[in-house]
């Protein structure tokens, strides 16, 4: 199966030390050699980096891992392919564009005997289940709401109510933003944790690296992160409800449908 990371901040802030982990665990200190890709939201626009190599000896990766872009929401994905060959089209995440906001996805799991009927406003380029599924929740979204995107309270529920709609296909683990907020659904394994202050020292698993983050981050900052296994060893990860659709705003972490964020230290 593939692997997921997120992360949903109140400022914007870079994935470099994250991402060094997660890159890693493509072909590196972990099987997903099918791919990676990464985006990240930097105000209406994005910036997607794929590539069908393994992520841990791939050029593209390197210059993302030095590269510090600074975004609110950023989607990574490493994958081991279960449906539709290694190629660009089947590698995530997956870009559309609904009510003139651009929407980023990525799956891990494998959805079995899934095929969804398409009226022709979103279609898949690729063979992957993934995008048929993006495709397909783009367009419930868009026939629920046909005036626009609704409040955050409504397309929480209504992303709640498509994920159990696919749940008897299969293993649904996803991340999904638009920008404004990252909502997560754990179908087998997916953690998290808040980075607030006070900070510490953070050390990665896949990698002997460290950050002390009480000498980059600002008191007021507060950062998400999200990855189908805890990308540090010395961090209290938690695992996400599953069967539920989590919102992430601002660094905040959303256990349901709810009007205020129940925020919990991550070190």
């Amino acid at each position: 199966m593939c692997q997921l990371l997120g992360m949903n901040c109140n400022t914007p802030t870079d994935i470099c030390f994250s991402f060094t982990g997660f890159q890693a665990r493509g072909g590196g200190t972990d099987v997903h050699r099918d791919g990676w890709g990464i985006a990240f939201f930097e105000g209406k626009g994005t910036r997607l980096f794929l590539d069908p190599q393994p992520s841990c000896d791939s050029p593209v990766a390197e210059l993302v891992r030095h590269y510090p872009i600074r975004s609110l929401n950023v989607i990574a994905h490493i994958r081991k392919a279960t449906q539709g060959p290694t190629g660009l089209e089947n590698t995530h995440p997956f870009i559309r564009e609904l009510w003139g906001r651009y929407w980023i996805f990525a799956h891990n799991g494998d959805l079995l005997d899934y095929a969804p009927e398409f009226d022709g406003s979103f279609m898949p380029v690729g063979q992957t289940d993934s995008e048929r599924v993006f495709c397909h929740l783009l367009q419930s979204l868009r026939q629920r709401f046909p005036r626009g995107m609704p409040e955050r309270i409504a397309l929480h529920s209504a992303l709640d109510a498509f994920a159990a709609q696919i749940r008897p296909f299969g293993q649904f683990n996803f991340l999904l933003s638009n920008g404004d907020y990252l909502f997560a659904h754990r179908s087998t394994e997916l953690h998290y944790l808040i980075r607030q202050a006070p900070f510490a020292v953070a050390h990665l698993k896949d990698e002997d690296v460290s950050v002390d983050f009480s000498e980059v981050a600002g008191n007021s900052d507060r950062v998400a992160l999200i990855a189908t296994q805890p990308l540090t060893d010395n961090e209290i990860w938690l695992p996400l409800p599953v069967d539920r659709v989590a919102l992430f705003f601002e660094g905040a972490f959303f256990a349901g449908n709810v009007s205020a964020p129940d925020v919990l230290a991550g070190a």
